[in-house]
């Protein structure tokens, strides 16, 4: 069985695929209105049968991002329509004096407040009525509604009412979200906001993705990449869409791991530098997973790999703002019509900044596979220069250091801001422009070391292959300190409904593993913490609430929520070692020579094709290394050394 891996990109889509004895790659231009037209292309270019076909999509994030998804309508308790409007008093920009929060995705007009209240004990205080269900249902028909949310308050004490409502909508033929399947906790807004986005993404994602099995061959299977870092069934993705709302990021951070464990290294950061954007992740042994994420002002309480995203990728466009300042991003040149290298752009990007430097080997982009045009980029430089006031090869420089200084608060924010030193990782890069970019911000953030695996550009696609089978299961308790054994008898009934999931999707217990979690606070508080379950659990939270927040209270501790992340162990793929070279020199390697600017000195750097590199061989930079899926940059006074999985280690002065 040939096992595929594919990852939509806003410019590519990439696959990796593995041959023999051989890891194949390919990038195939994305495409945005259709994106399946893309993996389709890609996977009719690799072939095979019987393919088992691993895929990190972008359609909900578009969907939600674009606000393209179905006419969506919430149905709630009456009196709670407007909960998602009001969500929580924090300003996202508390100095803005002009901030506006965004639209709610579902209009005042499609919320709607039935009779029925559970109390938050489960106990039923007021029952449903039937016939005003049966009107509604009719209603949502009459008015175009595609989705239906419902979240009722306290469903996840006791769910038989939205049971109840969902039946009747089903009814009429709306698809249906409910709360207590897709978020059984407390919080009305945070659970509410999700169940929306849920059923705003999900119709989209399942035309999606059933057109998208009903063109694969005969034999074939599809899994896809969701949010936590895990794999699932088409199934599980055309009802809970939401899950894949970071389905490409949380690939790379697995993927990086994977590579970078291989290696030696468990203290990472992240950063894959695609075209459109740039995402950063912090990982400490293992992927950190959040349940508190924000996208685009509406969040979604799902568990996510954390991954922080800034508009800072290849594609990004630099322009001056009013103010006559160089800005870079978030705004992006995209794949249509890219960067005016690409033959249509007459927009720069960090993509014409880094071939105008000469740090971009026209003949070796995509292993020559696409043509690209440098003699375009010298007129439109010379143009937004004029509007500086400065030099060409100056603002080229100028938009790399402005790129550059986006991502670092990228990572400060995931790193000093969490309480964890940067000094003490190794920043692991890729995407298709991260190893231009590396050495630089990984210099300015004093990490000392950076690893750029082999294939970069298509390591999310990697991840995809690499992944375990995911699935996490929350239940709110609301209890104070109890005995150990007590606990662990109230996540029976999670434990339970996990290995029973796990082995209807063909998991034997041997590779079944399970994570207890308990969120945490002190009493009072409106935020909890994520701690493993122990003997010693109480501790455990004291521990971390020091370490984020520099105190603890002198009061009770309650447990908000109870967690279980069930894990079905895939088969790993291994990575194939390098030889030492034997005989001949790095000169073997070498395909040629540029001259490449840095702090506004030409230097005549050396360029080798990293194909050719072998274990143990060492580059003094400046250099080039160029492959098919990425560039990397060795700027003056580093030393790259090729380990024996092919990495680049980079020791950054």
């Amino acid at each position: 069985m040939r096992v595929v891996g594919v990852d939509t990109g806003g410019s590519f889509t990439d696959f990796v695929w593995r041959e023999g004895n051989e890891w194949r790659v390919l990038k195939v231009p994305s495409t945005p209105k259709n994106p399946a037209e893309a993996v389709l292309k890609g996977l009719e270019i690799i072939g095979g049968s019987k393919r088992r076909i691993l895929h990190g999509t972008t359609v909900a994030t578009n969907t939600l991002l674009e606000r393209k998804g179905a006419r969506t309508a919430l149905v709630t308790n009456r009196g709670f329509e407007d909960v998602i409007e009001i969500g929580r008093q924090t300003r996202e920009r508390l100095y803005d004096l002009k901030y506006r929060r965004p639209k709610p995705l579902v209009p005042r007009e499609l919320r709607f407040g039935i009779r029925g209240r559970v109390s938050y004990r489960g106990e039923i205080l007021e029952d449903l009525d039937e016939e005003e269900l049966e009107k509604l249902a009719k209603k949502l028909k009459d008015l175009g509604v595609e989705s239906v949310a419902v979240s009722l308050l306290h469903s996840y004490a006791n769910p038989k009412h939205e049971i109840e409502v969902g039946k009747i909508l089903e009814r009429e033929g709306l698809y249906v979200s409910l709360s207590h399947r897709i978020l059984p906790e407390i919080k009305e807004f945070e659970r509410t906001s999700t169940t929306v986005v849920n059923a705003y993404v999900s119709p989209k994602m399942e035309s999606y993705v059933s057109s998208l099995e009903k063109s694969l061959k005969e034999g074939d299977t599809l899994r896809v990449m969701l949010s936590n870092g895990g794999i699932a069934s088409p199934e599980v993705v055309k009802r809970e869409a939401v899950r894949t709302i970071l389905s490409g990021p949380a690939g790379g951070v697995i993927g990086a791991l994977y590579v970078a464990k291989k290696s030696g290294f468990s203290k990472i950061i992240t950063l894959d530098m695609g075209g459109t954007s740039t995402d950063v992740s912090l990982v400490d042994g293992e992927p950190r997973v959040t349940t508190e994420s924000v996208i685009d002002g509406f969040p979604v309480k799902v568990p996510m790999v954390e991954v922080h995203t800034v508009g800072a990728g290849g594609g990004s466009v630099a322009y001056v703002d009013e103010g006559g300042i160089l800005r870079v991003g978030p705004r992006s040149a995209g794949a249509d019509p890219g960067p005016v290298c690409y033959g249509k752009g007459e927009e720069v990007t960090v993509t014409d900044a880094n071939l105008f430097l000469g740090r971009l080997i026209p003949e070796f982009f995509l292993g020559g596979g696409m043509k690209i045009y440098p003699e375009r980029v010298l007129p439109y430089m010379e143009r937004l220069a004029k509007n500086l006031g400065a030099d060409p090869v100056e603002v080229a420089e100028a938009i790399i250091k402005v790129v550059c200084s986006n991502m670092e608060r990228a990572v400060r924010r995931i790193s000093v801001e969490r309480g964890y030193d940067p000094s003490e990782f190794t920043l692991v890069s890729f995407g298709g422009a991260g190893g231009l970019h590396a050495v630089f911000l990984a210099r300015s953030l004093k990490i000392p070391k950076v690893l750029v695996p082999r294939n970069p550009g298509i390591l999310s696609a990697m991840g995809m292959v690499v992944a375990d089978a995911v699935k996490d299961y929350s239940k709110t308790v609301m209890v104070g300190e109890e005995d150990p054994k007590k606990l662990k008898d109230m996540f029976g009934p999670l434990v339970e409904r996990a290995v029973e999931d796990l082995k209807r999707e063909g998991f034997t217990e041997d590779r079944i593993s399970l994570e207890l979690l308990l969120d945490m606070r002190f009493k009072g508080q409106s935020y909890e913490i994520t701690v493993p379950f122990s003997e010693d659990y109480v501790a455990s939270f004291y521990r971390e609430h020091e370490r984020l927040y520099g105190y603890v209270h002198d009061t009770e501790v309650e447990i908000v929520n109870l967690r279980v992340r069930a894990i079905g162990k895939t088969e790993k793929p291994d990575l194939p070692r390098l030889k030492r070279r034997t005989k001949g020199d790095l000169k073997e390697a070498l395909v040629g020579e540029r001259e490449v600017v840095f702090e506004g000195k030409k230097w005549r750097v050396e360029v080798y094709e990293r194909e050719r590199l072998l274990r143990g061989d060492r580059i003094e930079g400046p250099a080039v290394v160029v492959e098919y899926s990425s560039t990397t940059l060795i700027p003056p006074k580093t030393l790259c050394e090729v380990d024996e999985f092919g990495n680049l280690i980079l020791e950054v002065n």
